[in-house]
């Protein structure tokens, strides 16, 4: 088995997904509204990138900023549409007021994927229990991946408590792949990598003169160098 670790990388655009591409990310988070920590891109957005680029695309689920799912049925609609456009990966998660995962919320839209693999996100992060939420979703089908830093506050807060997921793998509700990401930096990789964390997701990272310029490939090159 390859010990490369997985690269993804955000995308807002065709031009974004090529140059991330190019530098060697293995695998892009589409959004759009990143003033919203990232929206459900439009259809038309995610057909083009698809065949603009060959690697796997995870296409986020959500309408509202926030972590609240909102209107539940506009989001089964987008999965469905989306899969009809051909997406085959998903990023999904919400939580009700109290913190807790809105399970009637994911689960309906998990329904709709109908098995295809899917994120959920940085809404563990605001969890009010994290351990209480992996084990709440633990058998979901599709589940395969967390996206997280920890901590609300990014890699820097969440440190310890990666370490100590990390370190957990394999007991129920810890299976799902840890993917970091969120004030992540190339200083935190040794340390993570050297806890056995082998999934890693940037998105300002990749973009050097900020979000309204798109994606370096030599910045992410830089991050594909690091992770080798």
């Amino acid at each position: 088995m390859s010990n490369r670790a997985v690269l993804e990388v955000i995308a807002l655009s065709a031009e974004d997904a090529i140059a991330a591409q190019a530098g060697g990310a293995d695998r892009l988070e589409l959004v759009t509204d990143m003033a919203a920590d990232g929206l459900t891109p439009p259809r038309e957005t995610f057909a083009a990138i698809r065949a603009a680029v060959d690697i796997p695309l995870r296409v986020m689920l959500r309408k509202t900023d926030g972590f609240a799912a909102g209107d539940v049925s506009a989001l089964v609609a987008e999965a469905r549409a989306l899969r009809a456009e051909g997406a085959e990966e998903f990023v999904l998660g919400f939580l009700l007021p109290d913190g807790s995962p809105d399970l009637a919320a994911v689960e309906a839209v998990v329904a709709e994927l109908a098995g295809c693999r899917w994120t959920f996100h940085r809404a563990i992060d605001r969890a009010a229990d994290r351990d209480q939420l992996r084990k709440a979703l633990a058998d979901l089908p599709g589940l395969d991946t967390y996206l997280t830093a920890g901590a609300a506050g990014g890699v820097d807060a969440g440190l310890p408590i990666l370490l100590a997921e990390a370190a957990r793998r394999g007991e129920p509700g810890y299976r799902a792949q840890l993917l970091v990401g969120g004030g992540l930096t190339l200083g935190h990789l040794p340390i993570l990598r050297a806890a056995g964390i082998d999934a890693f997701h940037i998105g300002s990272a990749a973009r050097p003169h900020g979000w309204s310029h798109p994606v370096s490939s030599t910045a992410v090159a830089a991050w594909r160098t690091a992770l080798s």
